[in-house]
């Protein structure tokens, strides 16, 4: 099995080719350009448009239970040949939610705080989308167990853009 690769915007071009990844999900604000690397193909390619909040605000996209949706299906159909390039704009909020809520939608079997523990490890400034992960507790069944694990590991510590880290799909003993 392979892993999810994380990043910011800036660092997607040189993330996507050091980890030879093929698949893509984008997780930024509907009207921010984001050219595709050319390794990845159209099809392989995930947009998911809103803004980085947490409650509804006017004039904002707020993230909805169809971008979970939408999240979890493409994660369901990722042949795992190479590793899955997952980004936001900074890295810290909105892509560290969803490599997150794909590890335990693909692997049922990941226990939710040992899983945010690692994700603090690798991510120390990772501040997960609470929104997304709220909406993704509901849709995978897991009775609050991701939303207590993100809240348990609290905010990250404070950056410009997060660095580039893998989060594993399995978590050795």
């Amino acid at each position: 099995m392979t892993y999810l690769v994380v990043s910011s915007l800036a660092d997607l071009p040189e993330t996507v080719a050091r980890h030879g990844a093929l698949d893509l999900v984008t997780l930024i604000n509907a009207d921010t350009p984001v050219p595709r690397p050319a390794t990845i193909e159209a099809s392989r390619h995930l947009f998911l448009g809103f803004n980085d909040i947490v409650e509804p605000t006017e004039g904002l996209t707020p993230p909805g239970a169809e971008h979970v949706d939408e999240l979890i299906a493409f994660g369901s159909r990722w042949s795992r040949d190479a590793p899955l390039a997952v980004h936001c704009f900074a890295g810290i909020s909105r892509s560290t939610a969803a490599a997150y809520i794909l590890a335990l939608s693909i692997n049922p079997d990941l226990d939710e705080m040992r899983l945010a523990e690692e994700l603090r490890k690798r991510a120390p400034s990772a501040t997960p989308n609470l929104r997304l992960v709220t909406f993704a507790d509901e849709k995978l069944k897991r009775g609050g167990r991701m939303v207590e694990a993100i809240r348990s590991i609290g905010r990250g510590e404070d950056a410009y853009a997060g660095t580039p880290f893998v989060l594993p799909l399995q978590l050795e003993d």
